[in-house]
């Protein structure tokens, strides 16, 4: 079973790796749909979906935990 805080790194780490991923994909992407948006709003837009991503990880992550946790605690 994985603690709170653990889960909560895990989520940090990999969604920081995303960002940047995120960024860069973005920085790429976007010119060639015509989408012309400053550099600011980019990263603001990737912070938010940052967040999004952190949030729906920590929380899913934490579902599965808790699942996990009462099968354990049915089948003792």
């Amino acid at each position: 079973m994985q603690s709170k805080k653990s889960s909560l790194s895990e989520i940090l780490i990999s969604t920081f790796i995303g960002l940047i991923v995120a960024l860069t994909s973005q920085l790429l992407i976007f010119p060639l749909y015509g989408i012309d948006i400053t550099l600011g709003e980019n990263v603001q837009i990737t912070f938010f979906m940052t967040f999004v991503s952190i949030l729906r990880g920590y929380l899913v992550r934490r579902y599965f935990n808790w699942k996990l946790s009462t099968q354990n605690m049915v089948t003792q």
